[in-house]
């Protein structure tokens, strides 16, 4: 797999801010009522055990979120362990955590469900164990911080650029899961930024399901239910490269164009062929180290704040950077 590069050239763009705008207020331990165990190793000088929760360890992003937490892993002092369902399952999520408490330290987390993780997160943090966010925020929880992307900022600017290559059309937006809270904030950055081209219709909201054969299948066959459709723009990882393939399989580069997000390695392919115009990245590999330091930083009495991971646009001009 490619290793992401850490710095972009003039194509990138960073925007500040965190998920739907929930900006957390920098924190201090002194200001948290500390669980007395973990209170306990840290007088102590204990190895401390960090937990990082993704939501589906199964998925094509995972492996990197997960190069980070392996960076991370290497500090001194500290025991980086990555758990989470093998598919989008929060009650699978939840179980998992609910075992490891006893000998938790901290956790980070992407939540399956915003909702259905906010309760147990509330009531860690009411236990004295820290938690953060990173990758997908949980702004109803009492989380301390979050690190990862605005999703919102995110999906403007795909929609900008989607409406910047297309200039007028229709448009599908293709999804893993149209129900998740990171799905639905992309959605309306991406909305809104389309509706700044009034000759852009978006057509509808394609929920793909998460299996490679299942999300190409979807997007086959809507776009033989709207054969008029000149624009395809994925709100995340995997339907991205699919988009790109249905656009190389049907000879359609140029007829239809495609912008979505992240840097699997068939999409940085299908960008220098010329199959996805755009592709947006959010630095996964810096979320999943964060996810990790900012805990370790918490826990050993620094200050800690959110971390916004950016907006990072590659296209056929700067993708040989990946190479």
């Amino acid at each position: 797999m490619r290793r992401l590069v850490t710095q972009l050239a003039a194509a990138a763009a960073c925007i500040a801010g965190t998920v739907g705008g929930a900006l957390a207020e920098p924190v201090n331990i002194s200001d948290f009522n500390l669980n007395p165990r973990i209170a306990a190793k840290i007088a102590a000088g204990e190895e401390l055990n960090i937990y990082v929760s993704y939501p589906d360890v199964s998925n094509e992003f995972a492996p990197f979120v997960l190069e980070g937490v392996a960076r991370a892993d290497a500090m001194d002092g500290i025991t980086a362990t990555v758990i989470g369902p093998v598919g989008p399952d929060a009650d699978l999520q939840i179980d998992q955590i609910e075992t490891l408490l006893d000998t938790m330290d901290g956790l980070a987390i992407a939540s399956v469900s915003t909702d259905a993780l906010a309760p147990l997160l509330n009531r860690m943090i009411d236990e004295g164990i820290p938690v953060i966010a990173y990758n997908t925020d949980n702004p109803a929880s009492k989380r301390l911080v979050f690190a990862g992307q605005d999703l919102v900022q995110s999906g403007r600017e795909a929609g900008k650029l989607m409406g910047e290559v297309l200039g007028k059309g229709k448009v599908i937006i293709t999804t893993l899961n149209a129900a998740a809270q990171w799905s639905l904030d992309r959605e309306q950055g991406a909305r809104e930024g389309l509706a700044a081209f009034p000759d852009i219709e978006v057509v509808s909201t394609l929920n793909t399901g998460t299996e490679p054969q299942e999300i190409y299948g979807a997007i086959e066959n809507a776009m033989l239910a709207n054969p008029d459709v000149t624009g395809i723009l994925s709100l995340e990882c995997c339907s991205t490269p699919a988009a790109g393939t249905w656009v190389e399989r049907n000879d359609a580069k140029g007829r239809v164009h495609v912008v979505g997000f992240d840097l699997l390695d068939l999409t940085v392919d299908h960008i220098a062929d010329g199959y996805i115009d755009a592709t947006i990245d959010q630095d996964p590999e810096r979320q999943g180290f964060e996810a990790v330091n900012l805990l370790a930083q918490f826990l050993h009495g620094e200050t800690i704040d959110d971390i916004d991971t950016g907006v990072k646009i590659y296209t056929s001009a700067n993708i040989d950077e990946l190479k």
